[in-house]
């Protein structure tokens, strides 16, 4: 039986959706932790997807996918950020896995992190492999999604106040029909 997880889908100033969904590892990263996150002596308790709409399909290798793909990037890394610091300021582990090498931005370099995968495996969106990368399906953006992975050793009330200050910080409001 699939854990409980949040899944909020959110409006920025700029008019682009973006999707936050809080949930307990899954078995490939419990199992996988040491391997992944080398100097952590904590357990992993939850993982914080970010998935970003975007502009443009990102099925193809163009010079607009690759400035859309930087662009979003960087966004991930800021939102990341914002919310590793936070939650490292209340003495929790919290690291991003950069979703152009699979390595955390913090930790050593251990294992490479998939976040497609990670979304695949935990809310169910079909990846498929296309050229030599897999690719994920939204079911509302289609390939127009950009994934990326924070985790954590905070508690769910942590995450969840971390996450809606960073959320507010940001103007980003809750779209109701989600």
């Amino acid at each position: 039986m699939r854990s409980q997880f949040s899944l909020n889908t959110y409006t920025t100033p700029s008019a682009r959706e973006l999707q936050i969904c809080i949930a307990p590892p899954h078995q490939f990263a419990l199992i996988q932790q040491q391997h992944l996150l080398p100097d952590w002596n904590i357990p992993l308790t939850y993982l914080i997807l970010l998935l970003q709409q975007s502009s443009v399909s990102l099925q193809e290798s163009t010079l607009k996918v690759a400035q859309e793909k930087n662009s979003l990037r960087a966004n991930l890394i800021r939102f990341g950020c914002s919310l590793i610091f936070s939650l490292q300021d209340h003495q929790y582990q919290s690291d991003l896995f950069d979703p152009r090498t699979g390595y955390p931005l913090l930790a050593p370099p251990g294992m490479t992190w998939d976040d497609n995968a990670a979304v695949g495996a935990l809310l169910n969106y079909p990846v498929i492999n296309y050229h030599q990368c897999s690719l994920l399906t939204h079911p509302v953006w289609q390939n127009n999604v950009y994934p990326g992975t924070i985790v954590t050793s905070a508690p769910l009330d942590i995450v969840v106040l971390c996450t809606q200050r960073i959320i507010a910080d940001n103007d980003w409001s809750l779209k109701v029909d989600n």
